[in-house]
């Protein structure tokens, strides 16, 4: 199945059904008077995220999403019925943009979060809703209201602990076979990774965490060269950046530059998220190479290296290990921001309460 991030959708809600002039006419009834019933509601549209997708393939072939109006009342004070809503499933991590691509409507980002994008239209009014003493046989009838259309755009940024960055090459394939189940395509040419990856690595029956791959960032990523910054909203959501630098590239000091920049120039709050340093592919260097190598790129990043080979899997338990304790500890802080949010209910009686309602009643 083809990965797919964005996709553009039209969506439109039911109309109100119509109201209608009637009125009762009965053996007997000589002033039977109106009687003509409301319409019905228009269908609303709701999204709703859902856990088993992961990509929004589905919206390519379906394109058109519209609820149906609602029925038209009758005589007798018969209301029309209310239309069926409809509800748009996607995946968790969906945003929904206005079509300017930039007003963000809505953020799906929690499992069985449901939103109204458009509400259905009201029934009109029936004749019978405006009789009085004074207009007794009203001859008025209202239309329904129209429901509500708009274009909107789908983009989905995974839900992931950890994001792995690098240029291409780098060997961010490589580890995401090695640590998880996840089948990644792997060459010995750039470009191998053209859509996002996903694995779960467990590293025992209560801990786990999802890393996110991306294609590799080349240099002018942020003006459009390779595959741009299309794919690095997929990292937005992570708690750490895993940056994996090709230890066995003479330029690994520039490469390392290149990639911060290219964070920078694409949002500086991506840029600032904690950051974890790997030089990688180790095996294939000398000792004193990987030490000499290790001390130039703390002393340019200010921050500690630490050493891994993805294929002979040297350092990958302690990297694990820290990665893992990276996003308990970010795990912790939301969920002390989320008892923070609630609100404490007062359980307490009232000051007024003396207990005399307890007494027993007594009967004669």
């Amino acid at each position: 199945m083809k990965f797919l991030d964005q996709a553009k959708i039209y969506v439109r809600s039911g109309d109100g059904g119509d109201g209608v002039v009637a009125f009762r006419r009965e053996k007997y009834i000589e002033f039977g008077g109106p009687d003509g019933g409301d319409g019905g509601r228009g269908g609303n549209i709701y999204f709703r995220a859902v856990p088993n997708l992961n990509t929004l393939i589905d919206f390519r072939y379906t394109q058109h999403f519209r609820a149906r109006k609602g029925g038209n009342g009758a005589g007798a004070n018969r209301t029309g019925a209310g239309a069926q809503d409809v509800v748009i499933d996607v995946p968790v991590g969906t945003q929904i943009f206005d079509e300017d691509r930039e007003t963000l409507l809505a953020d799906m980002d929690e499992e069985g979060k449901t939103i109204l994008l458009c509400r259905g239209g009201d029934g009109g009014l029936g004749n019978a809703h405006y009789k009085s003493s004074t207009n007794r046989a009203p001859r008025r009838a209202d239309k329904g209201y129209p429901g509500e259309e708009r274009w909107v755009w789908l983009r989905l940024k995974l839900l992931a602990d950890v994001g792995l960055v690098g240029l291409p090459n780098a060997g961010k394939s490589t580890f995401l076979s090695v640590v998880s189940r996840a089948k990644p395509k792997i060459a010995d040419y750039p470009f191998t990774t053209l859509h996002p990856q996903l694995g779960v690595v467990r590293q025992n029956a209560n801990e786990e965490f999802v890393i996110a791959d991306i294609p590799g960032l080349i240099e002018g990523a942020s003006e459009g060269a390779g595959l741009g910054h299309r794919f690095l909203g997929h990292v937005e959501r992570c708690a750490v950046l895993l940056h994996l630098v090709d230890g066995t590239d003479e330029n690994y000091l520039e490469n390392w530059k290149l990639i911060r920049r290219e964070l920078e120039a694409y949002d500086p709050v991506l840029a600032s998220k904690p950051e974890v340093l790997v030089l990688n592919k180790c095996d294939a260097l000398l000792p004193e190479e990987v030490e000499e190598r290790r001390a130039a790129l703390e002393k340019t990043s200010g921050e500690k290296v630490h050493l891994m080979s993805g294929v002979s899997r040297e350092g990958l338990p302690e990297l694990l290990r820290l990665l893992q304790d990276r996003v308990n500890a970010s795990r912790a802080e939301e969920w002390e921001e989320e008892e923070d949010d609630l609100v404490e209910i007062d359980d307490a009686p009232d000051d007024d309460y003396d207990g005399e309602n307890d007494a027993a009643v007594e009967y004669d």
